[in-house]
């Protein structure tokens, strides 16, 4: 042992350093004189990603979209855009059948829209008394299923 402990610099190869690997920090500097990472100040409602977690966010940012270089048209993607207009195409004309189709039920187009934005308008006002309970269920300290029959709601609604 006293072999190994000499090739080493004298230090014990069974310390806990020496089993866990390298240590990052030079083994020339005490303890006290190294200095941990600075980091920024804390903001309260912001993570901030660990060093080294994730490599992705260190990169300039790339567009989804595919660009064509320095402005060539290439030709491949002037058949994806015919393609693309196609289906379009062939979207609206299946649509334009279901409307022909709900016409000739009886249904009138107008009466469904004005339907369609009152179930608009009935959503955002459920979702505002949906937001007030619960607001007022942190207030009192209990669940929002709690309030229900207080209310005379049922869990349905």
């Amino acid at each position: 042992m006293k072999a190994v402990s000499a090739h080493l610099g004298g230090r014990d190869p069974t310390s806990p350093a020496d089993l866990r690997g390298r240590s990052p920090a030079p083994d020339l500097d005490p303890p006290a004189l190294q200095t941990p990472p600075k980091r920024g100040p804390w903001t309260p409602g912001l993570r901030r990603t660990q060093p080294g977690l994730s490599k992705s966010c260190r990169g300039a940012f790339r567009s989804p979209r595919p660009s064509s270089k320095s402005g060539q048209v290439d030709g491949a993607s002037e058949d994806s855009l015919h393609l693309d207009i196609q289906k379009l195409k062939e979207k609206r004309d299946m649509l334009d059948k279901e409307i022909s189709q709900l016409i000739s039920e009886g249904y009138n187009v107008d009466e469904l829209e004005d339907h369609i934005s009152q179930l608009h308008e009935y959503n955002d006002i459920k979702d505002v008394g949906q937001m007030l309970l619960g607001k007022l269920a942190v207030v009192r300290g209990v669940t929002t299923k709690e309030l229900y029959p207080e209310f005379g709601l049922d869990m349905s609604d």
